[in-house]
């Protein structure tokens, strides 16, 4: 029998004798609000028909920053499925709420778990019905209290550690049983699928329960969350130092001219996008203006402050790196973090998280000893930044990684950073089970100049399933509803090179090389 065989068998005698006595043959979608399972009450079960699901109404997410949230989107499409919602009680002040959404038909025989953003508070429905859509049974959590503000900490440490990561392996586990006992089969795979605090989510998963998923993909990630955070107040700071030093949006559309004049044919193609931004060394001082202030200009004060924007967060007495810059060619997404006072996500955690003071002010952030105090309040808690992945390799498990190089919400060298830790512990193995896919062009997860809708979970079952590891993947960019650009995304370092000749809207005139 092989190691995954095995492994298989294993998990399913494990939760059919520990977590429930399955019956013999597969229950009702009814039924299952009678399965029994561990620090679990199962609060409603029914078959939804296709295209009937409409989700409750929720709040406007505090803290998250308006580009970051997405329209109301339609379940028209979604075929019907057996829906599970449950409460999970690990400890007695949690209060974790899951739901599991099974295919009536055509399921794939695998499982998708998919991820939250910002401070959760919801459940990820769109993100569960493309994964019913594609035959997976899914699952999400709001990891254990609701609204997207970082306020539910203070005072309940056991919400802090259910939302760091205790609620996703629970609902894991928990998901498992309650598909075997729909199906009278345990998942052949098991997959997670998640972007920006869902990237976190998935490297937390691989670090800490490394047997939990076959494969991880993890977009953008918030995993270095208390730096991130320190960063985000950073830059929000650099623009206010004095009252001329702010940089109003209405200038971004010059600086980022200035950029791509320099740099956009650095990748022999000029099509408004940098290919590789670590090659463009863009001084704001060659903008800066030589007589009266206007638009297409910067200030001294601006010129400091953009000085700023483009460079990394350092402590200001060791020098050492606290978190990397935005990248050259973001700058029409500099509003999301460079505004006149921080995101709200960002100071919540210092105030709940870290200093458990809802009157804290953050501009007595000091950037030496408070970021040092707070690593260690967070004692790795939800800084999810542990290299050593070997565990998860050692099951087989595979790991995708991607990320826009005009990401604003979090620095892409993040990604990087994680990355290159990853093959510096683990050593040159690693590269055969995690691979990292830089997007020009493209802004937090999703949108912007460059293409940006691609589908990773095929490369990955096929990675985990078939041992094919992903050569690239092509993503698209689209205009009003129509695709009007594909590039492929390559492995990095690698980037996507022109072969000289065809549409360079056309991803198949493009070659994956080194830099």
């Amino acid at each position: 029998m092989s190691h995954r065989a095995a492994l298989l068998t294993g998990t399913a005698l494990f939760l059919s004798a520990a977590l429930f006595s399955a019956p013999a043959n597969a229950r009702t979608c009814d039924n299952l609000a009678d399965l029994k399972l561990p620090n679990t009450a199962i609060t409603h079960a029914e078959v939804v028909a296709a295209g009937a699901f409409s989700p409750p109404p929720v709040a406007a997410p505090t803290g998250v920053p308006p580009a970051l949230i997405l329209p109301p989107p339609s379940f028209a499409a979604v075929p019907a499925f057996c829906r599970v919602q449950a409460t999970l009680t690990p400890t007695s002040d949690s209060d974790i709420k899951v739901e599991v959404w099974l295919p009536v038909s055509g399921w794939n025989g695998k499982y998708q778990a998919v991820g939250n953003g910002g401070w959760a508070g919801i459940i990820s429905y769109p993100a569960m019905a493309e994964a019913v859509k594609a035959g997976y049974a899914t699952s999400s959590t709001d990891t254990g209290h609701v609204g997207g503000s970082g306020q539910f900490a203070l005072g309940h440490p056991e919400k802090l550690i259910d939302y760091a990561y205790r609620s996703e392996h629970e609902m894991t586990v928990k998901a498992k049983a309650i598909i075997q006992a729909f199906y009278s089969n345990p998942p052949k795979f098991s997959y997670w699928n998640g972007c920006s605090t869902g990237g976190k989510q998935g490297l937390t998963e691989a670090q800490r329960y490394p047997d939990d998923y076959d494969g991880i993909i993890a977009g953008a990630p918030a995993n270095y969350m208390i730096h991130l955070h320190a960063w985000s107040i950073a830059l929000s700071l650099a623009v206010t130092k004095t009252p001329d030093s702010f940089i109003p949006p209405e200038k971004y559309p010059a600086i980022h001219k200035a950029v791509l004049d320099l740099c956009d044919a650095k990748d022999c193609v000029t099509d408004g996008l940098v290919g590789n931004p670590r090659q463009c060394h863009f001084d704001p001082e060659t903008i800066q203006c030589q007589d009266a202030d206007g638009p297409s200009c910067l200030t001294a004060p601006q010129v400091k402050a953009a000085k700023a924007i483009y460079s990394p967060l350092v402590n200001p007495r060791t020098k050492e790196l606290i978190f990397p810059s935005v990248e050259p060619g973001s700058e029409m997404g500099w509003g999301l973090l460079a505004g006149r006072t921080p995101v709200g996500i960002a100071v919540d955690t210092f105030k709940y998280v870290i200093f458990k003071d809802p009157n804290w002010d953050y501009h007595t952030l000091n950037f030496d000893h408070d970021i040092a105090y707070a690593d260690k309040v967070d004692d790795h808690l939800n800084n999810a930044i542990n290299p050593d992945l070997r565990p998860f390799f050692k099951h087989g498990g595979k790991l995708i990684m991607y990320h826009g190089w005009n990401d604003t919400a979090i620095a892409p060298g993040n990604s990087v950073n994680y990355y290159e830790s990853v093959l510096k512990v683990v050593g040159s193995p690693a590269q055969n089970d995690i691979v990292l896919f830089m997007a020009p062009g493209m802004n937090h997860c999703r949108g912007g100049d460059g293409p940006n809708v691609f589908d990773a979970m095929p490369f990955l079952s096929d990675w985990v399933e078939n041992g094919k590891p992903p050569e690239q993947i092509v993503a698209r960019h689209t205009t009003k509803g129509a695709v009007d650009q594909t590039r492929p995304l390559c492995p990095y370092p690698q980037i996507a090179k022109y072969k000289g000749s065809g549409s360079t809207d056309d991803a198949v005139n493009f070659v994956c090389a080194a830099p």
